[in-house]
């Protein structure tokens, strides 16, 4: 059996990334979500093992000395993300590709570890003024962590050019596309 490939997007909170991930898993058969882990909170219904494996700040922080993670991030303060090598590897070992949905500093150093067998998506909003206005619409967090996200995701959008493709999302339907396309070249690749 063939190893799985692993495929990363990342992009600034709103830029539709999570979105585009789950439609792409409508649409190709072998692929398969790799659950990260946070230390936040959950938010409206999310599940834990299935959207993150929520953890506390602490269990998190051992996990980081036990070196159990491809990558982890302090995103904001006290609020890390990460992925978990053991989830990964075995979903290589199965044969499965795996998608993950990750921060920008997270899928950069996710293809430092796989290199050619990873390949890094950054979704980029059309502009800073549309993703204020999509985080607004969306409901979930208070102008003073819109505001954060916004001022995260200027600085985020600097790591754009070290990804393997930028796909822009104005209409969600063409980045919908170009994504399945790309993703379907890089699995299809011997």
């Amino acid at each position: 059996m063939n190893k799985g490939k692993i495929i990363v997007f990342s992009a600034p909170s709103g830029s539709g990334k999570t979105t585009i991930v789950h439609y792409l898993m409508s649409q190709i058969k072998n692929l398969h979500f790799s659950v990260s882990a946070t230390s936040r909170l959950p938010r409206g219904n999310e599940v834990d093992g299935k959207d993150y494996y929520f953890l506390t700040p602490e269990d998190f922080r051992a996990k980081i000395s036990s070196n159990d993670f491809i990558e982890y991030e302090e995103v904001y303060a006290g609020k890390y993300y990460g992925t978990l090598k053991s989830e990964v590897e075995k979903q290589l070992a199965r044969g499965e590709n795996v998608i993950l949905d990750v921060d920008v500093k997270g899928g950069i150093s996710i293809k430092q570890v796989y290199k050619d067998n990873a390949l890094t998506v950054f979704v980029q909003p059309p502009s800073i003024e549309c993703l204020r206005r999509r985080l607004i619409k969306r409901g979930t967090d208070s102008i003073e962590t819109i505001n954060n996200r916004i001022q995260k995701a200027e600085y985020e959008i600097t790591f754009a050019h070290q990804f393997d493709k930028i796909i822009i999302n104005d209409i969600l339907e063409e980045a919908q596309k170009d994504a399945l396309t790309t993703v379907r070249e890089f699995i299809d690749q011997k």
